[in-house]
């Protein structure tokens, strides 16, 4: 992780003078947060007073629907469990031009929004993705560190190196990425989908560094390293699969190729010394498994072209919605 903050690009006046006139909508996803929901709906209230704030409850158990109304956030639920679920309903339901979107569990510095939305607004950009800087070790796990950096090295070499912090969940959207997104996903996972729809579209993206703190004492944290590690990478490799067919059909080609000439080596080389094929259960398997390989590249072939046009779909989708910097001109 980078070692130097870089959140104050602009004097806080100027910062929001440059999305003034904008609609802001702070979307907040919280499973039992009653600890911590009411001082993130106070920071965000003071750091951005013209925002509506949204608090989506995935079915808590304890009091967060009543600590964030409270606290004067605006309150809905989504009843389908997991992180996924609420993104995909909070980006469905809300219509802003601008939408923050923050864990409810004050690890993330309220502070920031404005400077994190005026690089959204004067770069004209359409994401823009708070990477977290810790300043003590309870704050940031190793083992989620780990992960971290595992997964958007992974992200990276798949599709493109524009990120550093693929997991953080304290991102700015423009309404135009918002309404394009497929919002596929169930779980914490989502914030790779998020990354990757990103990168597969060429939109204009950006990251600031942000201070990254501990939870509040009572509050824990819903994130298990492994199974949702093995979501995360499950879901590179649907992405890498769906995104990347030919790549993806291309190793596996290579690699049963291999396993075929491996096998075969044996049968070749006993029927060169002989003329006999002894062996015809494995020169059979040989054979099978480099026809399977030659399917898997035409498969790879297919679907290439498929996505082609899938992706062209989603970049005529995107663009139907005006960029944030149309939409302020617009209103200027």
């Amino acid at each position: 992780m980078p070692s130097t903050l870089k959140t104050n690009v602009l004097p806080i006046e100027a910062a929001r003078a440059a999305y003034a006139g904008l609609d802001i909508a702070v979307i907040l996803p919280c499973y039992n947060e009653e600890a911590a929901i009411g001082a993130v709906v106070e920071g965000f209230r003071r750091e951005l007073p013209q925002a509506r704030i949204y608090v989506y409850d995935n079915n808590s158990k304890d009091r967060t629907s009543e600590v964030a109304a409270a606290a004067g956030a605006i309150v809905r639920a989504e009843t389908l469990q997991g992180k996924g679920n609420v993104v995909r309903r909070m980006f469905a339901d809300i219509d802003a031009d601008i939408y923050l979107m923050c864990d409810g569990d004050i690890t993330y510095d309220a502070a920031s929004a404005p400077a994190l939305i005026a690089k959204l607004v004067d770069e004209n950009l359409d994401m823009v993705v708070g990477c977290r800087v810790d300043s003590e070790e309870a704050a940031y796990r190793a083992g989620h560190r780990f992960g971290n950096a595992l997964f958007t090295g992974f992200v990276a070499h798949l599709f493109g190196n524009r990120f550093t912090d693929i997991l953080s969940g304290y991102r700015v959207f423009s309404r135009r990425y918002v309404k394009s997104f497929p919002a596929l996903s169930n779980g914490f996972e989502t914030e790779t989908e998020l990354t990757v729809h990103a990168l597969q579209l060429r939109m204009p993206i950006g990251e600031l560094d942000t201070p990254y703190g501990a939870r509040l004492e009572g509050s824990t944290s819903k994130l298990s390293t492994y199974r949702d590690g093995f979501r995360i990478l499950l879901m590179i490799t649907k992405l890498f699969k769906n995104e990347r067919p030919l790549l993806f059909f291309t190793v596996l080609f290579a690699l049963l190729a291999l396993v075929s000439i491996g096998v075969s080596i044996p049968v070749l080389v006993t029927y060169l010394e002989t003329g006999l094929v002894p062996r015809l259960p494995t020169a059979v398997l040989a054979a099978s498994m480099m026809l399977l390989a030659f399917l898997a590249l035409t498969c790879g072939l297919v679907l290439d072209t498929v996505t082609h046009g899938r992706r062209e779909m989603k970049r005529l989708a995107y663009l139907t919605v005006p960029s944030v910097g149309a939409t302020r001109e617009k209103k200027a």
